[in-house]
């Protein structure tokens, strides 16, 4: 008996200090390389490049990511090459502006939307770069490097903006009109320096339109999650106290999964800690980490998952 018990101990002990691996598959970037991690933590495909903050699965399993501060390239995954690029820096009017763009999404009929940092403009052109609609963007503290993180068009023809520098969340209906505005709070509390658990703000990083009509909103440097009615009423929230043992960092990414749970990206976390977390929406409870610090580093800040269902990848 007390050999079975202390087999039994053992095993215990051994599996508690495993480290925690992917259940997803998923494409993420870090460490100055893209790849994709099978559910076995095991990386199935990789190539090297540098940092981004969005990531698009076409349907044709390439990758549309950034390249530098100002371009956007379609990647052949199985050959490894760019096929297709566009340089907002020198392209449709901005030529010797200075430009950055944190955010794009591919769209029905080979158009693709851009959120140009800078001119403070979405714009989506054709896959020959020919500009076919603009809306301007209000901006209330301009800056090429803050005036946008995530943009997602939805639906309904409308722009979900989140306005980092302005600590706001924007809809604008495609003429540019903003029809919905959230301001994400500070809490009463000042804002800290810094990127890691040390800083403090409201720099926005996502937002997704729920079919409730509420609004998803990751606070960045506010390391939480809020969600929000139309009428700007906090109706759930995330807060770091709410996952004990896990440090929520800047808040980046997030991914509503078919069976309903929220995958939040968590970057500038430290060694420790995931970088991404998968929680049950109506209990908090962690369904899933993925922890790979030491593979993919400290500035992991945009990741898609891959199972079928939830951008499947062939």
């Amino acid at each position: 008996m007390k050999i079975i018990v202390c087999t039994f101990v053992a095993a215990l002990t051994a599996w508690a200090v495993m480290p925690a691996y992917a259940q997803h598959r998923l494409v993420t970037q870090g460490n100055d390389k893209l790849a994709i991690v099978g559910g076995d933590g095991k990386i199935e495909w990789q190539m090297p490049w540098g940092g981004i903050h969005d990531l698009h699965v076409l349907a044709n399993g390439n990758l549309m990511v950034q390249q530098g501060a100002s371009k956007i390239v379609e990647i052949d995954r199985e050959n490894r090459t760019v096929v297709w690029e566009y340089d907002s820096a020198v392209s449709n009017g901005n030529a010797g502006r200075k430009v950055e763009v944190h955010t794009f999404q591919p769209l029905d009929g080979g158009r693709v939307m851009i959120a140009e940092s800078g001119p403070a403009r979405i714009i989506e052109i054709d896959r020959a770069g020919r500009l076919l609609h603009t809306v301007k963007l209000k901006v209330d503290h301009p800056h090429p490097h803050t005036d946008t993180r995530l943009v997602r068009k939805l639906n309904n023809g409308h722009y979900l903006v989140c306005h980092e520098g302005d600590g706001a969340v924007r809809e604008y209906d495609s003429s540019g009109k903003v029809v919905w505005e959230y301001e994400v709070p500070m809490f009463g509390k000042a804002p800290k320096p810094g990127h890691g658990p040390e800083a403090f703000g409201n720099k926005c990083f996502a937002a997704v339109r729920l079919p409730s009509g509420n609004t998803l909103i990751s606070t960045g440097n506010g390391h939480s999650v809020l969600e929000v009615t139309p009428q700007k009423e906090i109706v759930w929230q995330l807060q770091p106290s709410d996952l004990p043992g896990i440090t929520l960092a800047w808040v980046t990414t997030l991914e509503v999964l078919p069976g309903g749970n929220y995958v939040i990206g968590n970057c500038h976390a430290g060694p420790g800690q995931p970088l991404l977390v998968e929680i049950d929406p109506k209990t908090k409870k962690v369904a899933w980490t993925f922890d790979q610090f030491d593979a993919f580093g400290n500035s992991v800040s945009n990741s898609q998952i891959l199972d079928a269902g939830a951008g499947a990848l062939r």
